[in-house]
């Protein structure tokens, strides 16, 4: 599974809603998207419309539509609303002109809860990155050791503001692939403890403001204490896209530009570039 996919499949809140068409079919289709009964993270609605019988007698049709529904579901960039048509002998195709009388039309749809954002260090681009955030609509979570700087008046959009420890309160944040992780305290010391609680533990983006150099020496201490080398290639950091951006509030927004780019499957690139010619 990919990091892209095991951030679909950890998202907390997100619900998947499946309306099935069943037209010819009595194939079982009640189970489709067949996610472990013991996974709090995901929930599906079968809706058939007109008659449809529902006999478990096919479990090989069965399997195929959960493979095809969670692969949809799980795909990136994120797949929200697909026809897929099964055969009676298992086969999916997306094409409309593949399909058959008799074939199951199952058709998902899938509604994502707000993404988080976590941001850890209240200073000027921390500030920044809340105000635009909370345009992104990101549900905002802010985090500092000095009270001046994490507070209901400085920070009125934040959802949660927590003035503690970086390290256990970190570690008291349920991350999940909802998450996007940036941290921007006031020091490489503190961001770099910051890092160390929340590396390998499941949220999407986990970004680090700083110099190459001296971001480079953070992760060579956390590789040093044995945090896994694939957990540390997948921090963003130096954080951010190249935009130029020299105030906090161009800094917030090359940061944000990066996460929007990674949650979406962008690739960053100008879009003049794909401009048909002019004649």
């Amino acid at each position: 599974m990919t990091q892209a996919e095991a951030g679909v499949a950890s998202r907390e809140e997100d619900v998947i809603v499946a309306e099935a068409t069943v037209r010819n079919a009595e194939d079982n289709l009640r189970r489709f998207l067949a996610v472990p009964p013991d996974d709090p993270t995901w929930s599906a609605v079968l809706e058939p419309t007109d008659q449809a019988t529902y006999e478990e007698r096919d479990v090989d049709v069965d399997a195929a539509v959960s493979d095809a529904g969670v692969e949809a579901m799980s795909a990136f960039p994120r797949v929200e609303v697909q026809t897929l048509y099964v055969s009676a002998d298992g086969a999916v195709s997306d094409r409309r002109h593949r399909a058959v009388e008799g074939d199951a039309q199952i058709m998902l749809q899938q509604f994502e809860s707000p993404a988080r954002l976590i941001v850890v260090g209240g200073g000027h681009i921390g500030l920044a990155l809340a105000q635009i955030g909370e345009l992104l609509g990101f549900r905002l979570t802010v985090l500092d050791d000095r009270e001046e700087f994490a507070n209901r008046e400085r920070f009125p959009m934040a959802e949660e503001i927590i003035t503690a420890e970086l390290g256990p309160a970190l570690d008291a944040i349920a991350l999940d692939g909802s998450c996007h992780v940036v941290l921007v305290s006031r020091g490489h010391r503190q961001d770099e403890e910051a890092l160390r609680h929340s590396v390998g533990r499941g949220a999407a983006f986990v970004g680090m403001i700083g110099s190459r150099r001296r971001t480079a020496t953070v992760l060579a201490h956390l590789f040093e204490e044995g945090f896994e080398r694939a957990d540390l290639e997948a921090v963003s950091t130096p954080i951010g896209l190249d935009i130029g951006a020299e105030t906090p509030e161009e800094i917030a927004l090359s940061i944000l530009a990066e996460i929007v780019m990674r949650r979406r499957g962008g690739s960053g690139e100008r879009m003049v570039m794909h401009r048909a010619p002019i004649d």
